[in-house]
């Protein structure tokens, strides 16, 4: 039986969704910030990064509503990785792998749980319907 775009998009729509969200949150601003006493910030703000969280989160409920948690998570996480990866590879030092790895784990465990939660919470209120 072959998986049509349907059977597909739990899976898609979180992996296009993080691309999208990535480049549209966070791919444009690439300049640090300099403090008057030197220190140095950035690129992203944090309501960037909530935004991009945000945007990627709902895709993620999506899909796990949908009883796909898996999809979802593997979706998100290969999105937000690639995109971190893509963005980040080439500033020459070599330690941006350090910061894909981080991005990878961290998409991984949050997506994680909000699928299980939402996969809990959709289970339950449809054994109350």
């Amino acid at each position: 039986m072959r998986a049509t775009t349907a059977d597909r998009a739990p899976l898609l729509l979180p992996l296009l969704t993080a691309v999208l969200a990535w480049a549209a949150w966070l791919g444009w601003d690439g300049e640090r910030d300099v403090a008057p006493d030197g220190t140095v910030s950035g690129p992203y703000e944090g309501w960037q990064v909530l935004g991009l969280v945000l945007t990627v989160g709902a895709a993620v409920c999506w899909s796990a509503h949908r009883g796909r948690a898996r999809a979802a998570v593997a979706g998100s996480t290969a999105g937000l990785t690639g995109a971190a990866w893509a963005d980040w590879s080439g500033e020459g030092d070599g330690l941006f792998v350090v910061g894909v790895a981080l991005v990878a784990v961290g998409a991984l465990a949050a997506g994680g749980l909000l699928a299980a939660a939402t996969g809990a919470l959709t289970r339950r209120r449809r054994r109350r319907h």
